[in-house]
């Protein structure tokens, strides 16, 4: 981890939805960041602008992804940047979400819109090892078609025969939509997983991450095998703004990444 941003060049622009796209990073110069872990994110600056934090989306040697959305002005300019363009990035920072410790356990992977994202490297490195787990689900819910992220990832892994049980559900169809409508834990129905062997992963807006975790312990998953990340309350990486700061914890460091039973406690101490 460097506090010093390291330049990156970005050598690919996908636009994924309206307002997202995806950025494809190459180190610019002989010197790359230390390696990542599925969760993990990095800060991403924006020469003149300013720097934000956001999580992987893909990992590959020392070509980080990253997917954002444009919310604000240093996202903007990000979104905005085209194939050569540089920007700095610090990093690795944050918890990840430990897939080692569901060894032959079931996976329930589940994300709500740009959730998918931080979620992604997680789903690649399970499809990588499909004899290291046990029966892998991938529940994705968005607000329209519109929004849903990665294309042909979905196309991919909803049309695989393999373990993996891809299932999409959106909240407000288009005409041509064929698909499921209605929110993501309706989804869980036709998942494939025992409670008492399941470990789950979920992002998302933290109503869906609430409502998700609700209904995993009303199906018997315990709290401490529900992982959530709490990424959208970060801002600067190393908790010194104290923007993510909940009770105790500060999430950009000692998140984003942390067990339901402790974010529950967390999250209730922020609504007294």
């Amino acid at each position: 981890m460097t506090g010093i941003p390291l330049p990156y060049r970005v050598t690919r622009v996908r636009g994924e939805t309206a307002d997202t796209v995806t950025l494809t990073l190459t180190p610019a110069g002989q010197t790359a960041l230390a390696p990542f872990a599925p969760g993990q994110f990095a800060m991403v600056y924006a020469f003149g602008v300013g720097e934000i934090p956001v999580s992987v989306s893909r990992i590959n040697g020392h070509e980080l992804v990253h997917t954002i959305r444009s919310v604000g002005a240093v996202s903007a300019a990000l979104c905005g940047l085209g194939p050569g363009a540089q920007v700095g990035l610090r990093g690795p920072f944050g918890t990840g979400w430990e897939l080692d410790g569901a060894t032959g356990q079931d996976l329930l992977i589940i994300a709500g819109g740009i959730g998918l994202a931080p979620l992604r490297p997680l789903v690649l490195d399970a499809l990588a090892a499909p004899h290291a787990y046990g029966r892998p689900n991938l529940l994705i819910g968005a607000r329209t078609p519109d929004d849903l992220l990665y294309a042909d990832d979905l196309r991919a892994w909803t049309a695989a025969r393999g373990p993996l049980h891809c299932a999409v559900t959106v909240d407000r169809p288009a005409p041509a939509w064929s698909g499921h409508v209605g929110v993501v834990t309706t989804l869980l129905n036709g998942a494939r997983f025992e409670p008492e062997n399941t470990t789950a992963y979920i992002c998302g807006p933290e109503v869906m991450i609430r409502a998700t975790a609700r209904d995993l312990l009303h199906r018997g998953l315990p709290s401490h095998r529900i992982r959530v990340s709490l990424e959208r309350n970060m801002r600067c990486a190393t908790g010194h703004c104290g923007h993510c700061q909940l009770g105790s914890v500060l999430v950009c460091r000692d998140g984003p990444v942390i067990d339901w039973g402790r974010a529950a406690s967390l999250l209730s101490v922020r609504e007294l």
